[in-house]
């Protein structure tokens, strides 16, 4: 029987990753959780974040999955590390704010990063940064509310607008010509990002490169699954399962059975 594949996020970002994992992989079964309750994780403590990440990793071990995919720049900031160490038999895959290919074909030298502030916080940053920006000026911004206006599904609102344009146009006063998205729910945005900075401006969405790994660590260990037929998929949220399940077709390109869990102290539990 091919093991599940988990993927986790604070909320709906992670569908980006997972939208390109089952493009890559649309046989793999998965299991998706969003930690809707505690949305967003951004502003939150390493600390907190950590504890989070591993009650999760927990609950989808707990259900058979294998391979986990820290699908969340905040938590591979704050826990990947952590994970690994606590989880020493458990493949992870997480998100690496895409500096190095922003560096390496930037033309202006000047490049755009939009993430959370504990994404710009975190070792993991400041190693990508130390290792593949050298010579190359980053222009960061934490874009404060567009997490939340994502959740709600407003992509292309007044509203989410207003929050996109205050980041992006210091920006390009400046000169960029890479935008790089450290937060896996800005690629649900990118239609309005390249209204805003044009066709001259590239911007690089992480989440097919964090499918291709997800691959070869699946091939590696003998998880993948093969063939035409769509791999089944579980989703669970800490939020509300109606939030969660209206998104799915829109974000995901699918319809979904969502359930809802509860934390009981640091443990998840099925709701009732």
């Amino acid at each position: 029987m091919i093991p599940a594949l988990g993927v986790f996020d604070s909320g709906v970002g992670g569908l980006s990753v997972l939208r390109a994992i089952r493009a890559q992989m649309p046989a793999q079964p998965i299991l998706y959780f969003a930690d809707q309750g505690h949305v967003p994780y951004g502003p939150r403590p390493m600390q907190e974040v950590r504890a989070f990440s591993r009650a999760i990793t927990e609950f989808l071990l707990e259900r058979g999955a294998k391979e986990i995919v820290v699908a969340c720049n905040t938590a591979s900031a704050a826990a990947l590390r952590y994970l690994r160490q606590t989880f020493p038999e458990v493949p992870f895959v997480g998100m690496e704010p895409a500096v190095k290919p922003a560096a390496e074909t930037t033309q202006t030298g000047m490049v755009g990063v939009l993430a959370t502030p504990a994404t710009f916080q975190g070792e993991l940053y400041a190693s990508v940064v130390e290792r593949f920006a050298g010579g190359v000026t980053l222009l960061q911004d934490t874009c404060p509310g567009l997490v939340q206006q994502i959740e709600r599904g407003e992509l292309d609102t007044p509203a989410t607008r207003a929050i996109l344009e205050n980041s992006l146009r210091p920006m390009l006063e400046r000169g960029i010509d890479t935008v790089v998205l450290g937060c896996t729910h800005y690629p649900f945005v990118i239609p309005l990002i390249r209204q805003i900075v044009g066709s001259g401006v590239r911007v690089i969405d992480p989440a097919p490169a964090v499918a291709r790994q997800t691959e070869r660590l699946l091939v590696a260990n003998g998880w993948q699954a093969s063939g035409p037929e769509r791999g089944g998929a579980e989703y669970f949220t800490s939020g509300r399962a109606e939030n969660l399940s209206s998104l799915l077709p829109s974000f995901l390109g699918e319809e979904g059975i969502v359930r809802r869990v509860d934390w009981v102290g640091e443990k998840i539990v099925l709701a009732g």
